[in-house]
């Protein structure tokens, strides 16, 4: 039997092979190489925020205790802070005329005990504000790290596939390299090679061959890619950074406590705990992941988050592990300022289908829900007309701002108690910080779980609280924002889509159809009296829990009617407005008067008065009243509080109306937005340009006067 093949294209066969066998182990081996590359990184970018936090203690701490150190010399020998002398040996400060041994050492142990003290406060902050080399070389190895993983595991997965048969055919074709080896091989032997010989090319040159040059090609990809690269993926993937760097270096963010406050014995089962995230279309955080794993293991609970850390995405991602667990109806039950806004985030983190119970049509809704399952999101003020069978179970009630059914014998309370009934699992979120009313609170746990309520009905007293945190840490979690969120942006910004009424849908379409650009704008804030426009509903929800959060909240509106309105419903709350007429004199008084008032209060302002020339720190929560045609308007009026001094992060809330004008400004500006990213710089002259004109506006009122037209068409 001759040989079909030459010796040298055998050999050449099975060097290829052991080439990209390599090459699989090499990708692996480097992506191991990251982990320990970020590890190195962060711990020293956390030394240096140390060092810089050690700069600011002068020497003369060592003497707090009355030491008595000679900290003259220390000076004299450039020991000014305690970073100059943090890396000092004994010997070193001993060599100092006029310090003994003895006490260079006890000077030396003194440090070591500012420096322990210190450490546990120091946290790193990536920011796209503050890009230095260091912090650069961070974000590229975690930006890599994270593009790597997948290849690696692909690797992986074609040397577990394929590795031992490529190996065995190799040793096949390897006997049968040599002239004599093939002459004096056996006819089996002869067989085994030629085979093998075929095996091996037909992965080189078929699907195999392809797979591993398209992982090659990515994995060179990824090592070239750039620090510009890596700042734009972290602008757009930072939660999937930040839980790399957490889970890599624990701590290093500013949050150690990997358990969240929570009992160990407790922690332990919630560690436990499963949960099947197929279908969330949204990336935790670990404290996210945490408090979804605690409310599926206690199945009853109040979550008591603060206002910005995601109460909505968790009970969202809570009812997506159910979901692929078997379960099949949800029912959320919210205001109705927050219905749209709870449907359109159901929509947009998850694949669960939502059917908006509400309105005319909401028992027919209702009904439609029952027979097809997924989440009927309600308000409390539907509630009352809802009935479901004898004997039926659904598998989650989500009440929102469950502070709205603290009295216990008010109708809407009633109403959600007889829900509870229907239902195993039952999760309450608010975001007050309910430890300041404790009866209130023990009346939700009295739904949720009555033995806990009534063990700690007693326990209102101040000496009781650590006591009482202990006893309802089974039905009741709270995270603090500093506690959880040590890297959050400076920056969060939030769309509040308001539901409007009939009576602000008519007054809407009256001024569409009149085609007074003006009245169209001012949307909900021109119905005849404010107290029924949504919007102001919405404004007055964002400002009550800003308020039990510990802030202070700017309304900006371009409107000076929207302005009165909004500073008429707030009474007393408002410390003052200001639009153009207001002299600059007047103005510093504002907001001297301004900062000198408590949480919750208010300052109104015209968005071009108070957007510009305007250094309001004391604020954190910005509430914009409509759309703005010029993002750099809106941009200059954030700017107020989002700046050098503001110690807390800010909040801006864009009140907005579906099925309105809000939304296709709002769209046109996004897309004008997109543009720009892709092909302008972030200029001033690019984001003048972003403005919408008189005929951009003048085709939105177009659209909406034929979609309205059509509405009344169809429902003749």
């Amino acid at each position: 039997m001759a040989r079909p093949f030459t010796a040298a294209e055998a050999l050449r066969i099975i060097e290829e092979h052991k080439k990209i066998k390599q090459s699989l182990t090499n990708i692996i081996a480097v992506g191991n190489e990251y982990f320990s590359n970020i590890k190195d990184a962060s711990d020293y970018l956390a030394a240096q925020e140390l060092l810089k936090v050690l700069s600011d203690i002068p020497i003369e701490e060592i003497n707090r205790e009355k030491n008595r150190f000679n900290v003259k010399a220390l000076k004299e020998n450039g020991y000014k802070t305690i970073a100059d002398i943090s890396y000092a040996s004994s010997y070193s400060i001993s060599s100092i005329y006029g310090i003994s041994d003895n006490a260079a050492y006890s000077i030396r142990n003194t440090v070591d005990n500012i420096i322990a003290g210190v450490k546990p406060g120091i946290k790193i902050k990536l920011s796209l504000d503050n890009k230095t080399p260091y912090s650069s070389q961070l974000v590229m190895n975690i930006s890599r790290l994270r593009q790597l993983v997948p290849v690696a595991d692909s690797c992986s997965g074609i040397i577990r596939s394929f590795g031992q048969s490529i190996d065995s055919a190799a040793n096949d074709l390897s006997a049968a390299i040599g002239k004599f080896d093939w002459f004096f091989a056996s006819k089996q032997k002869r067989m085994r090679a030629v085979k093998a010989y075929h095996y091996l090319q037909s992965l080189y040159y078929g699907e195999y061959g392809k797979a591993v040059k398209k992982l090659t090609g990515f994995f060179f990809e990824i090592q070239n890619s750039s620090a510009v690269d890596a700042w734009g993926d972290f602008q757009e993937n930072s939660i999937r950074f930040f839980n790399i760097l957490e889970a890599i270096n624990p701590g290093v963010l500013g949050n150690a406590d990997s358990v969240y406050g929570l009992p160990e014995n407790l922690a332990k089962e919630i560690q436990e705990e499963c949960f099947f995230p197929d279908g969330l279309l949204c990336v935790l955080r670990r404290y996210q992941e945490w408090g979804v794993k605690y409310i599926l293991h206690q199945e009853k609970v109040l979550l008591g988050d603060e206002m910005g850390l995601g109460k909505t995405v968790q009970a969202i991602a809570v009812m997506v592990s159910l979901r692929n667990t078997g379960a099949t109806h949800f029912i959320v039950v919210c205001p109705a300022s927050v219905l749209t806004n709870w449907c359109r985030e159901i929509r947009k983190m998850s694949l669960l289908s939502t059917t908006k119970v509400h309105g005319s049509d909401r028992k027919s809704a209702f009904s439609s829900w029952i027979k097809g399952g997924g989440v009927a999101v309600t308000t409390y003020e539907t509630l009352g007309s809802l009935v479901l069978p004898d004997n039926y179970k659904f598998d989650l009630l989500v009440v929102d701002e469950a502070h709205y059914i603290k009295n216990s014998s008010a109708q809407r309370s009633i109403n959600v108690r007889n829900l509870c009934l229907y239902t195993d699992r039952i999760l309450f979120m608010t975001g007050t910080a309910l430890e300041n009313n404790v009866d209130e609170m023990i009346s939700l746990i009295k739904i949720l779980q009555p033995e806990i309520a009534y063990k700690v009905r007693n326990m209102n007293l101040m000496p009781y609280a650590p006591m009482f945190r202990q006893c309802v840490a089974p039905v009741y979690y709270r995270r603090k924002r500093e506690d959880v969120l040590t890297e959050l942006p400076e920056l969060i910004e939030n769309k509040e889509w308001c539901l409007m009424s009939k009576a602000e849908e008519r007054t809407y379409e009256a001024a569409i159809m009149s085609k007074n650009y003006a009245e169209v704008r001012r949307i909900s804030w021109n119905v005849e009296d404010v107290h029924d426009s949504s919007k102001a509903k919405r404004m007055i929800e964002i400002i009550d829990e800003a308020e039990l959060d510990g802030r202070k909240v700017i309304v900006f509106s371009f409107f000076l009617d929207t302005i009165r309105k909004a500073a008429t419903i707030l009474g007393n709350r408002c410390i003052g407005t200001i639009n153009g007429a207001v002299t600059p004199q007047r103005r510093q008084e504002i907001i001297d008067r301004f900062e000198k008032a408590d949480a919750g209060s208010v300052l109104v302002s015209q968005i071009q008065s108070g957007g510009v020339g305007l250094n309001i720190q004391t604020a954190s929560v910005i509430i914009i009243c409509e759309p703005q045609l010029k993002p750099s308007i809106e941009n200059q009026a954030i700017s107020r509080a989002y700046r050098m001094g503001q110690t807390r992060n800010v909040l801006v809330y864009r009140l907005l109306c579906e099925n309105s004008v809000d939304e296709k400004i709002l769209s046109r500006l996004e897309s004008k937005q997109a543009i720009f990213d892709a092909f302008a710089d972030e200029s001033v002259a690019a984001n003048e340009n972003l403005s919408l004109d008189d005929k951009t506006l003048g085709d939105i009122i177009k659209e909406e006067i034929d979609r309205i037209n059509f509405k009344k068409e169809i429902s003749k």
